[in-house]
């Protein structure tokens, strides 16, 4: 099933069918979190939401559906939450340091969904073996830190670095983020805000003129 034919299903959905479908997702999310990606099946899914199997191949066509709306569904909520909060900014320094602590704070607020959108990442593969969301969302990740760091080298505020170096400090800056989302997973405890501040101090660092 092609977007649209997705996007125009989802569209044309009831009330209760779209409340059915995010019960699931939610339960899919769950199921992950307590038995991993691996053991998670739509039968464990299924028990979970206490519904039959039967429900679940009503909304999703099959187990990789349901789980590639799992992430489709964090990187639209992380999106909603993130982007309000830098497009009222016009200072490139706070546009940075905003996007870092949205992030964070998104990935804190949503421990579960991280933490499941990790384990589907990292193990959902095509039918030639490939990890399936590798590349996908590379270049909607990475753009808009570019964006915002050309932005600040034609404003002066970011020191002139080169294309190749703007790719390198962009994929370091989300490499931060997701090394944090598993800090999180292996540290509950940790102090989000020192550890929000830390980062944001050291590509400030890294970045001004």
């Amino acid at each position: 099933m092609s977007t649209n034919n997705k996007t125009n299903r989802q569209k044309d959905m009831s009330f209760i069918e779209k409340a059915r479908r995010a019960q699931i997702i939610e339960c899919a999310i769950e199921t992950i979190v307590e038995v991993g990606y691996a053991q998670a099946s739509l039968g464990k899914i299924a028990k979970r939401a206490n519904i039959s199997k039967g429900v679940i191949s009503y909304h999703f066509l099959n187990k990789e559906e349901l789980l590639e709306q799992v992430v489709i569904q964090y990187y639209l909520a992380c999106h909603s939450f993130v982007y309000p909060q830098i497009e009222v900014l016009t200072s490139p320094k706070d546009m940075l340091q905003k996007y870092i602590e949205a992030h964070l704070t998104f990935a804190d607020k949503n421990r579960k969904h991280v933490f499941a959108v990790m384990e589907i990442v990292s193990n959902g593969r095509t039918s030639d073996g490939k990890l399936k969301f590798a590349t996908d969302h590379d270049e909607n990740i990475f753009q808009p830190i570019e964006d915002i760091l050309r932005l600040g080298m034609r404003e002066g505020a970011f020191w002139e670095f080169s294309a190749k170096s703007a790719r390198v400090i962009a994929l370091t800056i989300r490499q931060s983020i997701d090394g944090f989302s598993i800090e999180l997973m292996r540290n509950p405890q940790i102090n989000v805000k020192e550890y929000i501040q830390e980062l944001v101090t050291i590509f400030d660092k890294a970045t001004r003129k």
